[in-house]
């Protein structure tokens, strides 16, 4: 009978996996997993411990009741080095734990992300008198939705505590983490101040990075409705992204929870990596390493900050009404309804000052229930992608849409692709000490490689019907088929100010091309005065 299949952290089939069942009494059966990762074995009805072994995979024992609903997914994690802090964002002066998966021996650092990289503290060499025991175990199942829960499994023992507490200086923090054999791996800490200490707050956008974090198999672009009964053995033969003409992402009618409780790959940055170094990779370039940019790049601009979670807005830990300008950056798609709402009081009734450099911005709601969040339009794809109704985004389709925010929002045009922006309106005081003229082109020196060409780029965002009334174009990226970020500024009715620049690839910009900076600081600085 099929008891069940065999899956490695990306939900790929494992075949050849060697699997022993006993029960109660002792009594044991042997099975292999087939070329799909299915597991056949004559068994009769019982609860068994299932034990798995495989080169390359990390052992484990799991429990299996037979017979089931459906066939068991049991989990194996390969060998490597891989980690995160739990909870991955705090305050200075609390504790995170690092949770740290390696099959050998390994040294961790814990650096700050600024204009360099800074060593901050050694936190000494880890490994364990049994044999592979910084290993740690995947869970079965889809723990995308629920969490990987490293160092539950056998770190009972108080000698095993690997909690740190955060520095007091705010900022994005980075766990180094090394072998002797030289694997390296490096994960990010975000650590906001206790109390604040500058006018600027800086959001990481770190709900867009769970959207993207595939550990497990799933993100809200593979599997996003949840995972299909059996594991990948080919992704463009099997993965409805790839083989379905009429696939669209976003059109389930539901879509299962997405745990923060995972490590996120994507977000890891190279040892040797500085500041001017090109960001290579697909998704290096809208998650933390190009947030980075920004970072170092105020710090070079004398530009002081403090950081906080996209979370910690939404949970109250940042407290808007503390400082007198916020910036996002990057890729900040995936905003929750209470930041939305609490943003745009602040901005249009109290006078803040909003800087939006970046690209498809606030573009889709989630709800955040405890350590993951799920997408919200899920239930309103009937509107989605034909048929809107006129609705921009589905921000729109759930609540309203972000140009009325932003003052821009994402449309398809000029969507992969990089080009400079043209000036628009040279004689705004943004364009002052520049040598710009109405007309020149700037930003074309750029450190994104995924589209590359210019500050423009990779996603852009536009004017609509639903942007406010009385602003200024400032710039306009220079895409083909008219699909050129739109550089903006306009003050709202409560004394605010907002700043959109409407581009994933800007920030890529700041640490190589003048104009961009010089731009960038003249508008900063304005919205901090």
């Amino acid at each position: 009978m099929l008891v069940g299949y065999v899956s490695d952290e990306r939900y790929v089939a494992l075949a050849d996996v060697a699997i022993e069942f006993l029960d109660a009494k002792g009594q044991s059966w042997e099975a292999r997993s087939r070329a799909g990762g299915s597991v056949h074995a004559d068994l009769p009805p019982g609860e068994y411990v299932a034990i798995l072994q495989k080169p390359g995979y990390g052992s484990k024992r799991s429990r299996v009741k037979l017979p089931s609903l459906s066939p068991h997914q049991f989990r194996l994690l390969a060998d490597g080095l891989l980690g995160y802090a739990w909870p991955k964002w705090v305050r200075g002066g609390e504790a995170s734990e690092f949770r740290v998966h390696s099959t050998e021996p390994y040294q961790l650092e814990l650096w700050r992300y600024g204009a360099e990289p800074e060593y901050v503290t050694a936190l000494g060499w880890h490994d364990e008198h049994g044999p592979r025991a910084t290993m740690q175990i995947t869970p079965d199942g889809d723990y995308t939705r629920t969490g990987v829960g490293w160092n539950k499994t056998g770190y009972a023992n108080s000698v095993h505590s690997q909690h740190v507490p955060a520095p007091a200086r705010s900022g994005l923090y980075y766990f180094r983490a090394a072998t002797k054999s030289g694997r390296r791996f490096a994960f990010p800490w975000i650590v906001a101040p206790a109390q604040p200490t500058a006018p600027l707050a800086v959001l990481a956008s770190n709900l867009t990075w769970n959207a993207y974090n595939s550990f497990g198999g799933r993100s809200n672009y593979i599997h996003a409705d949840g995972l299909p009964p059996t594991p990948t053995v080919n992704s463009r033969q099997e993965l409805k992204r790839y083989s379905d003409a009429g696939f669209f992402t976003w059109n389930a009618p539901h879509y299962p929870p997405l745990s923060f409780d995972r490590p996120e790959p994507f977000n890891d940055i190279d040892f040797d990596e500085r500041l001017e170094d090109p960001i290579e990779g697909r998704q290096a370039c809208h998650l933390a390493p190009a947030e980075w940019r920004f970072l170092g790049w105020l710090e070079r601009q004398n530009i002081a900050y403090d950081y906080y979670a996209e979370t910690q807005l939404d949970d109250g830990t940042l407290d808007l009404a503390k400082y007198k300008a916020l910036a996002i950056t990057v890729h900040p798609e995936y905003w929750t309804k209470r930041m939305f709402d609490r943003l745009k009081t602040w901005v249009f009734e109290e006078g803040g000052r909003l800087a939006y450099l970046g690209g498809n911005g606030l573009n889709c709601e989630v709800a955040i229930d405890g350590d993951a969040m799920t997408c919200v339009n899920g239930r309103l794809t009937s509107l989605w992608p034909a048929g809107m109704d006129g609705r921009e985004s589905r921000m729109h389709l759930s609540h309203e849409s972000e140009a009325g925010l932003l003052g821009v929002v994402f449309t398809p045009a000029g969507a992969m692709t990089g080009a400079p922006y043209r000036v628009v309106d040279a004689a705004h005081p943004y364009f002052a000490d520049t040598k710009l003229k109405t007309g020149d082109s700037f930003g074309t020196a750029s450190l994104h490689r995924r589209c590359p060409g210019g500050a423009s780029g990779h996603e852009t965002d536009k004017r609509s019907v639903s942007s406010p009334l009385g602003m200024q174009l400032l710039a306009k990226g220079a895409n083909a088929d008219d699909g050129g970020a739109e550089m903006v500024v306009f003050d709202t009715p409560g004394g605010g100010r907002v700043f959109s620049v409407g581009s994933i690839n800007y920030v890529a910009s700041l640490p190589v091309d003048d104009g961009i900076s010089k731009v960038t600081a003249n508008a900063l600085w304005d919205l901090l005065n």
